[in-house]
């Protein structure tokens, strides 16, 4: 399975660490993690919420518990790409999947099939992206996800507030016979928040506020 992400063409370990530089000098020395797989994401564009920084618990990420539930668990460790996705780390981590899963007759969006994202969201946790934003200005936040439930999540930028709390619209559906299929019914919010963003990298925080039981996809900006 191929990845499909923006990259820099010729970024090396050491050029990331050069261009990390960029940061302010109080962010640098808080913040410790590396981009996931040499790989910068690009705003704007999307923001695949699997691909967070490299570093761990506490630095990268923030997890209730050190298992990742979805790689090598839910997903049985096979040697497959997409079931052993990161495996031992934290954050868990499953992929969108067929047979009346995750393309069921209750999702308000459909999802692309095989597209991985961050499950099993708890109170408290928090994952770390670097970002390259191209361009200063005015970007509305979009966010593919399922909810089973109202939730809250909150966005920072360099460790500061970027946004206060932002409710993500549960996608329970009534009408579902399948209990565990209430965290599969995706959509899509497309005006989540509008925020203010400077050109550079910076460390954005995607936190989970309140509920949990959110599964998220991708967040989107889009320059207004």
């Amino acid at each position: 399975m191929k990845i499909k992400i923006r990259q820099f063409p010729n970024f090396t370990l050491l050029t990331i660490l050069l261009v990390l530089s960029a940061l302010s000098s109080s962010a640098q020395e808080k913040y410790k993690g590396l981009p996931w797989n040499e790989t910068i994401q690009v705003i704007p564009g999307k923001i695949q919420c699997e691909y967070y920084d490299l570093g761990g618990e506490g630095i990268a990420y923030h997890d209730t518990d050190s298992i990742n539930n979805g790689s090598g668990k839910l997903n049985p460790a096979n040697g497959t790409f997409l079931n052993e996705f990161r495996l031992h780390e934290g954050v868990d981590i499953s992929y969108t999947k067929s047979n009346d899963i995750d393309n069921n007759p209750y999702n308000l969006v459909e999802p692309a099939m095989g597209q991985l994202y961050v499950g099993w969201t708890t109170p408290g946790e928090w994952i770390n992206y670097t970002v390259n934003v191209e361009k200063t200005g005015t970007y509305q936040v979009g966010l593919m996800y399922t909810a089973s439930g109202d939730g809250t999540i909150a966005l920072n930028i360099d460790g500061k507030e970027l946004t206060a709390e932002l409710k993500v619209s549960s996608t329970r559906n009534d009408k579902e016979q399948t209990a565990w299929r209430q965290w599969h019914h995706w959509n899509r919010l497309d005006s989540l928040a509008t925020v203010q963003l400077t050109k550079g990298i910076h460390v954005l925080t995607l936190k989970t506020v309140s509920n949990g039981n959110m599964n998220y996809d991708y967040l989107e900006f889009k320059l207004k």
